[in-house]
């Protein structure tokens, strides 16, 4: 069978492959594409997806992808992977809620506590109707963010 996208690495991209192997850096999922690329290069080992997918326990179709991927796409989308276009879930606060969020913060707490909690500061932004439901691990991460 006749191959459509053929991996040709240059020396360059070799090298770093070999560096990211070597030192193991980066992710395990970057690790192992490093390796895959360096077995399926044309001027290398040449090997075979159903030899390589054999020898790194993955699916043939993941070595046609990395193949296809490092064509289209380029060597370093190839090797770090494509970043995510937008978060799996949208964030509950914006801008004007986490301004509401820390001018509550920096105010006095409500009468009867002497300074404010995340629970207490979640509470309040639902009861102002800033947001619908917030936990406090969301109020944290908001404040931390912007500390």
């Amino acid at each position: 069978m006749i191959k459509k996208y053929i991996v040709r690495l240059s020396d360059k991209e070799r090298d770093a492959c070999r560096c990211v192997i070597k030192a193991l850096k980066g992710s395990s999922q970057k690790v192992r594409r490093a390796q895959m690329l360096l077995k399926a290069d044309a001027d290398g080992p040449a090997w075979t997806d159903a030899k390589i997918a054999d020898a790194f326990n993955a699916r043939v179709q993941t070595i046609e992808n990395l193949r296809r991927r490092l064509v289209n796409d380029g060597f370093e989308v190839a090797l770090n992977g494509k970043p995510r276009a937008k978060p799996p879930t949208p964030a509950k606060l914006d801008g004007k809620a986490e301004a509401k969020l820390i001018s509550m913060r920096l105010g006095k707490p409500p009468k009867g506590f002497g300074k404010w909690t995340l629970q207490l500061l979640a509470d309040q932004l639902v009861s102002l109707e800033v947001v619908d439901s917030i936990c406090p691990e969301t109020v944290r991460k908001t404040l931390k963010k912007i500390a």
